[in-house]
C-alpha cells in the first residue's frame, strides 16, 4: 500500500497524532530548564499558517503539457491542487520548517505526477525533456538537507514532482538466496511487513523509517539504527533499476562482480540527479529470534569511546552502539524528569553515582544485540565486560526498553521545542578513530561559539553511532533561541560555521543525511574539482538536458 501523504503533518515531522506532548507542569519545567541552559528567556514561536493560507507561486504548466502527463500516468495521477503542491514542495530540514510554518513557499512544483510503473516513468521523463521541465523524484519527503525543493536550471519552463509511492510492489522474495526485490516507492513499514511474512527482515531502520521509502534510502545512502549488525543501505543493495532521460540503467543480481566500476555505487547517493530509482533488490536476513538493549554509564566520553572501539574492533556481534556525551545524557534526563513526582528514580540513581565520580560529563552508552538467543546473551555479556573494564557502571535494561519504544519519536520533540522558541538542528559526520575525540571537542566548541554569536546562546550535544573498524559517525545537535525576524539567516550562519569546522577537523560532509542543496557549497572541498567534474560528466551522459533534480548534489 502506498504511503499516505495526507496522513502526515504537512508542516512538521511525521504524523500529527504522534506529536510530542507533556503535562502542563512538566512542560513548564522543561521550558524553564531549557531557558536556563540556553541563557535566554524563550519567546513562543507557534506554528501559524493553515494549509489553506499557504502562499504559493502560480503554476506554470500549460493545459497541453498537463494533458500529456495525464496520458502517461492516468487522470488521477496528475495533481495541481495547492495541497499536493505544498506537501511535495519541501523536506523537513529546519529552514524547511521555518517556511512551512510561516506558510511562505517561494518554490513549489507546478504539478505532481505519480506513475504506477516503469513505462509511465519513462514517458514522464520524455515529456519533461521535450518540454524543458525540471523533475524532482519525491518519496517520503523526509530530507533534512534540502533534497526535494524544486529548483529550475536556466531555460527550464517549470517543475514537476515525480511521486514514487505508487511504485510500491513486492516483486520477489527469495528466501533461499536471502534477497528481496521491491518497487522503490515502498515505505519502511510495508517493506518489513512483507518480509515478516517470510520470517525475514531488512534490518534498515533510519529515524524516518515510518514514512520514508526504499528508493529514498538508496538515493541518499542512508544508514539505519542497527547498521552495526545489518549494514547501511550501500551494503544491503544488490541490484537496481534506474530510469534516466537517456534510458534504463540496470545492474545484475549477483553477489559480486569484477566487471569494472560498480554502477550500484553510482546510483547510491545520486539523490535523483541521474534518474528515478524504480526498483531495488536488497539482502535480507532471518528475523531475529531475540533482542536485548541495555545502557551503561562512563565517567567520560573518552572512556566510552575507548570501550566502543574495543568492542567494534573485537567484533563483539552487537547491533547497536550509541554513546551519548555528557551534554546529551543530561538533556535526556531532563526530558524524562517529572516535577510532579516526589521522588524521581533516575535522579536518585544519578545522585548516588555522582558520589563515585559519575558527574555532569558522564557519558551513557546504549548497546544491544539481535539474533539467536545464545548469540545475543554472549554479545551483551561481552559488551558489559569490556565496558566495566573501562570504568562503566551498568544501568540495566530500562533505558534499552525506553529506546526500543521511542526510537522513531525523537524528531517530534523538535516541533514541540520550535513552538516554544527553541530551534533544534543536527550535523552528522564520520571520523576515523585517530581524530574522533579531537573532532568531537573542536566541533562542539564551534557549535557553542556559533550559537552564542548568531543567536545569543546555545547548547551543543553529541552521540556516537554507526561504528566501523576504522572509525564512527558522530551526530551533533544544537539548540538555540529563535529570533523570528531572522530565522533563516540565523540558521545559515550557524550551518556555515559548523560545517566548516567538521571538514577542518577531518570529518566528512555527511555520513547518512546526504547532500541536497544545503551541503552542495562544500562538495568541491569534499570531492575535489576533478572528482566533481567526473560526476558532472556522468550526469551529462545520463541526463544531458539537466532535468533531473537541478540544484542538488552537483
Amino acid at each position: 500500500m502506498s504511503l499516505e501523504r495526507a496522513s502526515l503533518n504537512w508542516k512538521g515531522w511525521g504524523r500529527p497524532e504522534a506529536a510530542a506532548s507533556f503535562s502542563p507542569a512538566r512542560a513548564q519545567w522543561m521550558i524553564e530548564e531549557l531557558g536556563r541552559r540556553l541563557g535566554s528567556v524563550l519567546t513562543p514561536n507557534p506554528s501559524r499558517a493553515e494549509l489553506s493560507e499557504v502562499k504559493l507561486p502560480p503554476p506554470r504548466l500549460s493545459e497541453s503539457i498537463l494533458a500529456r502527463l495525464r496520458g502517461a500516468c492516468g487522470e488521477a495521477a496528475v495533481r495541481t491542487d495547492a495541497a499536493a503542491r505544498v506537501t511535495h514542495a519541501l523536506g523537513r530540514s529546519l529552514p524547511d520548517l521555518f517556511r512551512l510554518r510561516r506558510g511562505e513557499i517561494e518554490s513549489a512544483p507546478d504539478a505532481i505526477v505519480a506513475p504506477a510503473d516503469e513505462a509511465a516513468v519513462v514517458a514522464v521523463l520524455r515529456i519533461a525533456a521535450e518540454c524543458q521541465l525540471a523533475v524532482v523524484p519525491v518519496g517520503g519527503a523526509s530530507s533534512v538537507v534540502g533534497g526535494v525543493e524544486p529548483h529550475l536550471a536556466p531555460g527550464q519552463a517549470g517543475s514537476i514532482a515525480l511521486d514514487t509511492t505508487r511504485l510500491d510492489a513486492v516483486i520477489r522474495i527469495d528466501g533461499q538466496s536471502g534477497l528481496a526485490t521491491f518497487g522503490a516507492g515502498i515505505d519502511g513499514p510495508a517493506l518489513e511487513v512483507a518480509l515478516a511474512g517470510h520470517g525475514l527482515t531488512l534490518g534498515h531502520f533510519p529515524q524516518s523509517f515510518e514514512h520514508s521509502t526504499l528508493g529514498g534510502w538508496v538515493a541518499t545512502r542512508s544508514s539505519g539504527q542497527l547498521s552495526d549488525r545489518y549494514g547501511a543501505i550501500d551494503e544491503l543493495l544488490v541490484a537496481v533499476r534506474l530510469v534516466t532521460p537517456e534510458g534504463v540503467v540496470r545492474t545484475a543480481t549477483v553477489p559480486r562482480s569484477a566487471t569494472g566500476p560498480d554502477l550500484n555505487q553510482l546510483v547510491l547517493g545520486s539523490e535523483g540527479t541521474l534518474g528515478v530509482i524504480v526498483e531495488a533488490t536488497v539482502r535480507v536476513a532471518p528475523a531475529p529470534e531475540s533482542s536485548d538493549e541495555r545502557a551503561i554509564l562512563f565517567r567520560s566520553f573518552h572512556d566510552g569511546v575507548e570501550a566502543v572501539r574495543e568492542l567494534v574492533r573485537g567484533r563483539a556481534g552487537l547491533s547497536l552502539l550509541r554513546l551519548s556525551d555528557g551534554a546529551e545524557t543530561g538533556l535526556s534526563r531532563l526530558q524524562r524528569h517529572d516535577p510532579e513526582k516526589r521522588i524521581d528514580p533516575v535522579d536518585w540513581v544519578f545522585s548516588g553515582l555522582a558520589r563515585l565520580g559519575y558527574r555532569d560529563d558522564s557519558a551513557a552508552l546504549l548497546y544491544g544485540a539481535e539474533g539467536g538467543a545464545g548469540a545475543v546473551r554472549a554479545a551483551v555479556s561481552r559488551a558489559r565486560s569490556v565496558a566495566r573494564a573501562h570504568g562503566g557502571v551498568p544501568l540495566g535494561r530500562s533505558p534499552g526498553r525506553s529506546w526500543r519504544r521511542e526510537r522513531f519519536r525523537t524528531p517530534y520533540l523538535r516541533d514541540w521545542m520550535l513552538d516554544r522558541g527553541v530551534a533544534v538542528d543536527t550535523f552528522e559526520t564520520a571520523f576515523s578513530w585517530g581524530v574522533l575525540e579531537s573532532g568531537h571537542e573542536s566541533v562542539v566548541r564551534v557549535i557553542r561559539d556559533a550559537a552564542e554569536r548568531h543567536s545569543g546562546g546555545g547548547f551543543a550535544m553529541t552521540h556516537l553511532s554507526h561504528s566501523y573498524l576504522d572509525g564512527a559517525c558522530l551526530y551533533f545537535t544544537v539548540l538555540y533561541p529563535v529570533d523570528a525576524s531572522r530565522e533563516v539567516s540565523q540558521w545559515t550562519a550557524i550551518k556555515r560555521d559548523v560545517t566548516d569546522a567538521i571538514l577542518s577537523a577531518g570529518g566528512t560532509l555527511s555520513h547518512h543525511h546526504g547532500v541536497g542543496s544545503d551541503h552542495r557549497p562544500w562538495m568541491e572541498t569534499e570531492k575535489g574539482s576533478l572528482g566533481l567534474a567526473a560526476l558532472r560528466s556522468l550526469k551529462g551522459a545520463l541526463d544531458p538536458a539537466g532535468i533531473m533534480n537541478p540544484g542538488k548534489l552537483l
